[in-house]
C-alpha cells in the first residue's frame, strides 16, 4: 500500500503490508498526527485495512494509549448533529457499558473524546448519501481536533467529489491499495483450490498470459472479486475456466455480476452436501436474503439491526396502522384471559366487558407517536402523557358502559365515578413505561442489585408519593362516593395508603428494571434480543399490575368495607379481565414485541422464515453476513445492491436509488 502524506509540502511514499500488524502499527504512527484517509476503488480492501489496523492497534496498545472504535458513517447526518455528538451516540450504542452513569458517569464518552482518548476509525464516508458527503467531511474539520488521531475510509472518486466541494481532511495522510498482480492472485487462489481444481487453475493462468487484458484478468486484480472466486470455484463441482468464456462474460460487469449471483448458490449447495439436514435450502435462503437486500437498500442503511425490522412492516410502520395492530393484540389477550375467567365459573358478560376495555389502547397509541424523544421538552411530553391517558380512560368507560350490567342510571354513575381511576391507571402504566412506541434503540444491561443503595432514595420518595396521591383520592371515592352513611374518612385513607404503597412498589420495580447496569453486558445480537425480551417480560407483568391494582383496591374495599384481606383474590381477577390492556401498553414501549409482530407477518407471507436469528447466524457461519457488534452487514455492499436489484423490476430501477448510485461502495472485511 503507498501512502501520501498530504501533511508535508513534498509528497512521500512509503510501502507497507496490511497483513503484517507490526508494519500496520509502524506506518499509522508514522503518519502526520496519526491521521489516514484510505482511499481505493469498490472492493480495493479498505475496510479490511481499517479493520486490521484496529486489531493491530488493540493487541499491541497499553493502558495510556488510546482506544480505536470502528464507527460506520452511513448513519451520521450533519443536519441533524454535529459530529461530537453523533460519535458520542455512536459509541454509546456500540458500546452501552459506556452508559452505565453509576460506574463511570454521564460525561465519560465525552471525556474521553475531548482527551483524545479514542481513535475514531470511521468507516465508508462513500455509504453516505453523495449529496451530504461534503457536509460530512466539513463537519469533521469543523468539529474534531485537528490534532486529534482518526481513520477514514472512501472510495476514491466520492472523496475527490467532497474535496472539490468542501476541503481535504485536515492534517491527514492518504493511503492508497495498490492492486493485486495477477500472478500473484492466480498463485493465491490455485494453493486455496483442492487439488483437483490446481490443474484448472493451471489452464487459467495460461490463458491469462496470453490475454492479460481479458475480463478474467482484470477482475483477480480486484480484492473482493479474487475472494468470491475463490469461493465459488473451491470445490471440484465448477470449472474455474469458465470464467475465460468471452461469449458468456464479454465484459468485465458481467463477470462481477456472476461472482456475485454464484456466490450464494455455491455456498448454501456445498454446505448441503456436507450436511444434508440443513434446514434451508438454496431457493428459500436465496428468497430471504433477497428481501433482506431489497429492505436495507430501501431503508438507506447497511446495518441489519433486528429492532428497526418492523419499519419494513406495512402494519406497524405508520401511527395509526400501528395502533390497529396493538389493539388486535389486546383483544386476543383480553379474550383469551377472559374465556379463562368463565371456565373458573364467570358470567360470559366479562368477555364482552373485557375486550371492550382494549379500546383504551387506541388513543394511546397515536398521540405516543406525537412524542419525539429530541424534539420534545419535558413539560410537553408531560402534557401528552396526561393528555393520552384521559383520552384512554374516558374511551374505556365509554366503550365499556354498553356491557356493564344493572340499570342504566346506576351504569352512568359508576362509569362517570370510575373515570379517574381509569386515566390513573393508565398514567400509572405511562409514568413507568412511558407512551408505547417503538423505541431507538433496544435495552441493554440486566436487572442487578448493583448499586441499588443509589436507587433506594428515589425509589421511597416514588413509594411515599403514589401511596399518599392514591390513599386521598381513595378514601374520597368510597367514603363520600360509594359508601354514604357515616364517614370513616381515615379508615379508608389507611387502606388506600396500603394499596398505594404496594403501587408505590411497583414503579419503583418497573425503574430498577429500566435503570438495569450495562457494565456486563455482551454486545452481541442474541446478547441484545434477550436483553430486551427479559426488560419486555418484567415490565409487562409490573404495569399490568400497576393497571389493575387502583381498580382491585376500589372493589376491594366495596365488597368488603371493613378489611382488604380480598384484595389480592380481587387483583387476580382483575389481572385475568383487563391486565392484557397494562401488558400491552408496556410491550409496546420495548423493541422486542414489535421484532416478533414483523418477524410474524413476514414469515406468514413467506419472505423470512420463522427462526430469523437461527438463519443470520448460519448465514454468518457460510460468510454471507458479518457481524458489527448487534446488527449484522452484508458480506459487501456490492452483494447487497446486486440481490436488491434482482427483486426489482427493470422500471423500477432508477439512478436516484441510493444503493444503485453506490453499488461500488466498501463495507467488506
Amino acid at each position: 500500500m503507498e501512502l501520501i502524506d498530504h501533511g508535508t509540502q513534498a509528497n512521500t511514499a512509503i510501502r507497507c503490508h496490511a497483513h503484517d500488524p507490526d508494519e500496520l502499527i509502524e506506518t499509522f504512527q508514522r503518519t502526520t498526527r496519526q491521521r489516514i484517509v484510505v482511499l481505493g476503488p469498490g472492493g480495493s480492501g479498505k475496510t479490511t485495512f481499517a479493520v486490521l489496523l484496529l486489531i493491530a492497534l488493540l493487541r499491541t496498545r497499553d493502558s495510556d494509549a488510546p482506544v480505536p472504535v470502528l464507527c460506520p458513517l452511513s448513519s451520521f447526518d450533519p443536519s441533524r448533529e454535529n459530529a461530537r455528538d453523533w460519535l458520542q451516540r455512536r459509541v454509546t450504542e456500540d458500546y452501552p457499558a459506556l452508559s452505565d452513569v453509576q460506574r463511570y458517569g454521564t460525561s465519560s464518552i465525552v471525556e474521553l473524546l475531548t482527551e483524545h482518548r479514542l481513535v475514531p476509525v470511521l468507516d465508508g464516508l462513500d455509504e453516505v448519501p453523495a449529496a451530504r458527503q461534503a457536509a460530512v467531511l466539513a463537519a469533521l474539520n469543523d468539529t474534531l481536533p485537528t490534532s486529534a488521531p482518526l481513520v477514514l475510509t472512501c472510495r476514491t472518486d466520492d472523496y475527490a467529489r467532497a474535496v472539490q466541494e468542501s476541503t481535504p481532511l485536515a492534517n491527514a495522510t492518504v493511503l492508497e491499495p495498490t492492486p493485486l498482480r495477477i500472478g500473484e492472485a492466480v498463485a493465491a487462489l490455485r494453493l486455496a483450490a483442492p487439488t483437483q481444481q490446481r490443474p484448472a487453475w493451471d489452464a487459467l493462468a495460461v490463458h491469462l498470459t496470453q490475454n492479460p487484458d481479458s475480463p478474467v484478468g482484470h477482475v483477480l486484480t480486484n480484492p473482493l472479486m479474487a475472494t468470491l472466486a475463490r469461493s465459488v470455484y473451491a470445490s471440484e463441482d465448477r470449472g474455474v475456466t469458465e470464467l475465460t468464456d468471452l461469449r458468456r462474460f464479454p465484459t468485465l460487469p458481467a463477470l462481477e455480476h456472476h461472482l456475485l449471483d454464484a456466490l450464494i448458490p455455491t455456498l448454501y449447495e456445498r454446505s448441503r452436501r456436507q450436511d444434508p439436514t440443513r434446514r434451508w435450502d438454496t431457493e428459500n435462503a436465496q428468497r430471504y436474503l433477497r428481501f433482506l437486500a431489497d429492505g436495507l437498500s430501501r431503508q438507506g442503511t447497511f446495518d441489519l439491526a433486528w429492532w428497526k425490522i418492523h419499519t419494513w412492516s406495512s402494519v406497524l410502520a405508520k401511527p395509526w396502522r400501528r395502533a390497529t395492530t396493538w389493539l388486535a393484540v389486546a383483544l386476543i389477550g383480553q379474550f383469551i384471559s377472559n374465556v379463562f375467567v368463565v371456565l373458573l365459573g364467570g358470567p360470559w358478560w366479562v368477555v364482552s366487558l373485557g375486550m371492550a376495555h382494549a379500546v383504551a389502547v387506541v388513543p394511546m397509541f397515536l398521540l405516543g407517536s406525537r412524542v419525539s424523544a429530541p424534539q420534545t421538552t419535558t413539560g410537553r411530553r408531560t402534557a401528552i402523557s396526561a393528555l393520552a391517558s384521559l383520552s384512554g380512560g374516558v374511551a374505556l368507560i365509554l366503550v365499556a358502559v354498553p356491557f356493564m350490567p344493572g340499570t342504566n342510571m346506576a351504569v352512568a354513575q359508576d362509569a362517570l365515578a370510575s373515570t379517574p381511576f381509569a386515566s390513573l391507571s393508565l398514567w400509572l402504566v405511562v409514568l413507568a413505561a412511558g407512551l408505547p412506541g417503538p423505541p431507538d434503540l433496544p435495552s441493554h444491561g440486566r436487572p442487578s442489585m448493583a448499586h441499588w443503595r443509589r436507587h433506594l432514595p428515589s425509589a421511597l420518595g416514588s413509594v411515599a408519593c403514589v401511596a399518599v396521591f392514591y390513599g386521598l383520592l381513595f378514601a374520597s371515592y368510597v367514603e363520600y362516593g360509594h359508601r354514604g352513611g357515616e364517614p370513616r374518612f381515615l379508615t379508608s385513607l389507611r387502606d388506600g395508603l396500603v394499596i398505594g404503597a404496594v403501587l408505590g412498589v411497583a414503579l419503583a420495580f418497573f425503574r430498577w428494571v429500566r435503570a438495569a447496569s450495562a457494565r456486563d453486558n455482551q454486545q452481541t445480537v442474541e446478547g441484545a434480543l434477550h436483553t430486551d425480551r427479559l426488560r419486555a417480560l418484567l415490565s409487562g407483568a409490573a404495569c399490568a399490575l400497576l393497571f389493575v391494582l387502583p381498580d382491585a383496591g376500589i372493589r376491594s374495599k366495596i365488597y368488603s368495607p371493613s378489611e382488604l384481606t380480598d384484595l389480592p383474590i380481587v387483583t387476580v381477577s382483575r389481572l385475568l379481565t383487563v391486565g392484557a390492556i397494562g401488558l400491552v401498553l408496556a410491550l409496546a414501549t420495548c423493541a422486542w414485541p414489535y421484532y416478533v409482530l414483523a418477524r410474524f407477518q413476514f414469515a406468514v407471507c413467506g419472505q423470512l422464515p420463522w427462526r430469523l436469528q437461527a438463519f443470520l447466524a448460519d448465514a454468518h457461519r457460510l460468510g454471507i453476513l458479518r457481524r458489527v457488534n448487534s446488527t449484522y452487514q452484508f458480506r459487501h455492499a456490492r452483494l447487497q445492491s446486486r440481490l436488491a436489484e434482482s427483486t426489482r423490476l427493470p422500471e423500477q430501477r432508477t439512478p436516484a436509488d441510493l444503493l444503485g448510485a453506490h453499488s461500488d461502495s466498501t463495507t467488506s472485511s
